[in-house]
């Protein structure tokens, strides 16, 4: 396995604990990733109370089923996020359904549309979180607080083509959240599960 295959140790450590059964193990991985699944779920479901659900559901299955997530398939972080899209879009595609069944609004392909929406939008809040944080600091200077490249600059105290290039990978990093397909993008995340 070349080096940069190798996952990051505490993904590996993380895993193997869950898999013996470790209670503590749980608990760490809630403290790390909890706001991240219920952040994710909320944004698709639109809902504290199912966003609550979905969280929980996530970890009990990461309880349940550890041999599920693969280190060496990328970090455990994304899997948390791929896993809680999907559960998320399942809700939603159910009490959407549900709802439709019953003579509600809308139609199939709202429902669609609107699964399809939900998913690319907590794809790129991810995809900003998960982020570096130069990129993040250079795309919130210039679209929340109005900054061209040169103040973007100053404010971060680097050079002008650095501000750009800041810019530009931020960008590009964003511009994948429609694309189901990109490469190291998290599975799942991308396309209505």
């Amino acid at each position: 396995m070349r080096r940069r295959d190798v996952p990051p140790r505490w993904d590996r450590t993380m895993q193997q604990r869950l898999a013996r059964g470790e209670a503590a193990a749980l608990g760490e991985l809630y403290d790390r990733f909890a706001s991240l699944v219920h952040g994710l779920a909320h944004r698709v479901l639109g809902d504290e109370r199912a966003a609550d659900t979905v969280t929980r559901d996530v970890f009990a299955h990461v309880w349940q089923h550890p041999d599920t997530y693969d280190p060496r398939q990328g970090p455990l972080r994304s899997w948390l996020a791929a896993l809680t899209n999907r559960l998320a879009v399942q809700r939603l595609r159910t009490t959407e359904t549900a709802a439709l069944a019953r003579g509600g609004p809308g139609t199939t392909e709202d429902l669609e549309r609107k699964v399809r929406h939900a998913t690319v939008t907590a794809r790129a809040d991810y995809i900003v979180q998960s982020m570096p944080a130069p990129l993040r600091a250079a795309l919130e200077l210039a679209y929340f607080q109005r900054r061209d490249y040169r103040q973007t600059a100053a404010d971060l105290g680097v050079t002008d083509e650095e501000a750009r290039r800041r810019l530009r990978l931020g960008l590009q990093l964003l511009a994948t959240a429609h694309d189901a397909g990109t490469p190291g993008a998290p599975p799942g995340i991308g396309g209505a599960a």
